[in-house]
């Protein structure tokens, strides 16, 4: 087939996983097209990474280390009805389309066969979320010295109202809300709006860390339940984070970013005597960044002090002494926009 429709989202089979995960990143897409020379080999998804990365396969190990010889894709003895049912049944938005040799030979893409509508909806979760707004914001400023962090606008919305759509989409409809900086302002902004969110607001009369206000909610959850900063936005569908919690058993979910860091000089270590014993020709760094966002269980709040400064930190290595589990689910740099500081924050507005 004529390569031009895919030439964008292809990749050899020698292509590192985090090269991979980049070029979704730039093409806006989760799904490749792994080549060896002209021979298609298969698809590679960003769920696939995301399952390398949770079973502590380096990035640096080529596509083909992880590729899913089982996918079902198409085959042109099926005829154009079978293929569209296979589709809908896995809800496909690309099908390869093989031959009697299991060559590739054309690929139909959802967008191009089907309405929108079409799409078979998702199982939807509906789990309390805990929104940590109570923040100063203090590396916003001067912004947040007249609004709360929450509040600040990216395009036509502010972040919070956009977190809080992004967990309604999933089914997710009572929320918790931490509050304490500037509170009267963030009630009554969200009391003005047309669409009305279930909202309960908790105080807290101190600082209390990252997740120590928490313990105000003892008795009320009763689920596994998210919690979410209010500085930060993901393009993660959060039901893939719920069922890795589930299916692994978690005590406590992290969202995390995967960051890779080229340093520009040759890195020299050094042993005894300051001899030398290895030198890598700029090497590329890769690590999991916390994102803010997480899944506990409900017993985790029962964890946390009463009335003192504890931050998620804590909570993670409280539970770790114990013998618990804390999981990482990992996503791509640029699917997480974080508005911490100034210069993250006009990146996003740039980008939203």
């Amino acid at each position: 087939m004529d390569n031009k429709s895919i030439q964008k989202i292809i990749v050899k089979t020698s292509t590192s996983l985090l090269d991979a995960m980049k070029m979704m990143d730039i093409q806006k897409v989760k799904t490749l097209f792994v080549f060896e020379g002209d021979c298609f080999k298969g698809l590679l998804t960003l769920g696939d990474i995301q399952r390398a990365i949770i079973n502590n396969t380096d990035l640096k190990e080529p596509v083909n280390r992880i590729l899913d010889r089982n996918k079902v894709y198409g085959h042109q003895s099926e005829g154009e009805d079978g293929i569209k049912e296979k589709m809908r049944r896995m809800r496909a938005e690309v099908m390869p389309i093989l031959n009697e040799k299991n060559e590739l030979v054309d690929v139909w893409f959802w967008e191009g066969l089907f309405k929108k509508a079409d799409l078979t909806e998702r199982e939807k979760i509906n789990l309390p979320v805990v929104i940590m707004a109570g923040g100063k914001g203090t590396r916003l400023k001067p912004i947040t010295n007249v609004i709360p962090k929450p509040l600040v606008p990216i395009g036509d919305k502010t972040i919070l109202e956009t977190i809080l759509d992004q967990f309604e989409e999933i089914g997710c409809t009572k929320f918790y809300m931490s509050v304490n900086y500037k509170a009267d302002i963030m009630k009554y902004y969200l009391s003005q709006l047309d669409h009305k969110y279930d909202i309960e607001f908790f105080q807290e009369d101190k600082p209390l860390g990252t997740i120590g206000s928490v313990s105000l909610l003892k008795g009320k959850i009763t689920t596994p339940f998210f919690v979410s900063n209010c500085d930060s936005i993901n393009e993660q569908d959060y039901r893939d984070v719920y069922d890795y919690h589930m299916s692994n058993h978690n005590d406590l979910t992290i969202v995390t970013m995967v960051k890779s860091f080229k340093i520009p000089y040759g890195v020299i270590e050094t042993g005894e005597d300051g001899l030398m014993t290895s030198l890598s020709e700029k090497p590329e760094l890769t690590y999991q960044v916390n994102t803010g966002v997480y899944i506990l269980n409900p017993s985790c709040i029962e964890e946390i002090p009463d009335g003192e400064f504890f931050h998620i930190t804590h909570l993670m290595e409280k539970i770790k002494a114990r013998g618990g589990r804390v999981g990482c689910f990992p996503v791509s740099e640029h699917s997480w926009k974080d508005m911490g500081e100034w210069p993250e924050y006009l990146k996003m507005i740039n980008v939203l």
